[in-house]
């Protein structure tokens, strides 16, 4: 039986995925093998030394103490992708508002009165003319799941469409439609794009991404678009640049303090993945992938350690979550070296590394005891 905590509303048909052998609760405090969670902040929650499993349903996880998940062993995943189409379409949407001044035009209308609303609408409407986007140039930083989505659907929409990604992968770029132009340096996107929107993750190297630097060399007029974290934009450049008229509206899909009510600013309450589907969606990847780890120690989309996965079909079957040095696969072989091992996967991640390993003979608590004996070892299991 395992114990999984939710520290959000996790929606029922992904939490179903667990089965039988599953029990749910929302007691922090409780001893859990792993946590499902949203966007609830646990850098200040204490970690029980149970835990073994965090699955964000999502695909940022800057609300999860990821340092010290590792130190303990802990494997955090998330659900990329499966929120991509919400996103796109939000984007698309957030293209349409900056552009046409729908919200503008939506909020007057509505403060019209009397017998003749018909005649002062044909009246006022010259107001809030914008600009079409078929034709335009849309730049895009980042080529992930949800930037290929956003790609392709501007394609199809008569957009032209400029992409830079440093690490766009053989798959993904395959994804896109033939029609896109991809560029190694972002100065190329903000040299001709008419609308910017990123969709990386947030880092370090990332942080402030646009910056005064990155808006001085776009186009007058540009629309940027942020639908994948606030600290990706420098704010108070994106004010300056609204200020002097170079930068046309700025829509955020974080809103703060420094973006609510606004001059040239449209904020969206953080709506990019709120969508029944896409709820359900990050559900089921994050109960499925939580599910089997426990039960099988295989990992997939994890984001501090390797993904790493091997049927499970032998007697025995170990995993050692490890420091990624030399000679730790001689180190645990030997130590198991009395008991078959029939199959063998070894990932490494940075500085750490995974091992799922199946014998023919079950694993004694004797050599668990003398795996986790050894100093570059943080956590070893036994799933059968």
């Amino acid at each position: 039986m395992y114990n999984i905590l939710t520290l959000n509303k996790i929606a029922a048909c992904g939490l179903d995925r667990l089965g039988g052998n599953y029990t749910i609760t929302d007691d922090a405090a409780a001893d859990v093998d792993g946590i499902i969670l949203r966007s609830y902040k646990m850098h200040d929650m204490e970690l029980p030394p149970s835990l073994k499993a965090v699955a964000r349903a999502g695909a940022g996880v800057n609300n999860i103490p990821i340092d010290k998940c590792t130190e303990k062993g802990i494997v955090v995943f998330n659900t990329p992708g499966a929120n991509a189409n919400a996103v796109k379409e939000l984007v698309l949407a957030g293209m349409l508002l900056a552009s046409r001044d729908i919200i503008g035009g939506n909020a007057w209308a509505n403060t019209l009165t009397g017998d003749d609303v018909a005649k002062q609408v044909e009246k006022g409407k010259s107001n809030f003319a914008g600009i079409e986007i078929k034709g335009k140039t849309l730049g895009i930083i980042g080529l992930g799941a949800i930037g290929i989505l956003v790609a392709n659907a501007a394609i199809r929409l008569g957009m032209d469409v400029i992409g830079y990604d440093p690490y766009l992968s053989v798959t993904n770029a395959l994804k896109l439609d033939r029609h896109v132009k991809c560029v190694n340096d972002p100065k190329l996107v903000y040299a001709d794009a008419d609308f910017v929107t990123i969709h990386v993750p947030l880092m370090d190297s990332t942080r402030d991404t646009i910056d005064a630097e990155a808006i001085a060399e776009m186009k007058d007029g540009v629309i940027i678009l942020n639908f994948a974290r606030d600290g990706l934009v420098n704010v108070d450049a994106v004010k300056e640049g609204i200020a002097s008229g170079k930068i046309r509206k700025y829509v955020v899909d974080f809103p703060d303090e420094t973006t609510v009510n606004q001059p040239g600013m449209i904020a969206i309450p953080h709506l990019g993945a709120s969508t029944e589907e896409s709820e359900d969606n990050c559900a089921k990847m994050a109960s499925e992938e939580i599910k089997d780890f426990l039960e099988n120690g295989n990992i997939t989309n994890s984001v501090n350690f390797p993904n790493c996965q091997l049927p499970n079909d032998k007697v025995g079957r170990i995993t050692i979550l490890h420091r990624n040095v030399p000679n730790m696969i001689a180190k645990y072989t030997d130590i198991l070296k009395t008991v078959n091992i029939s199959d063998l996967v070894n990932k490494s991640k940075g500085g750490y590394a995974y091992a799922i390993l199946n014998t023919d003979h079950p694993v004694t608590p004797e050599m668990v005891a003398a795996l986790e004996a050894l100093d570059e070892v943080i956590r070893v299991r036994v799933i059968k």
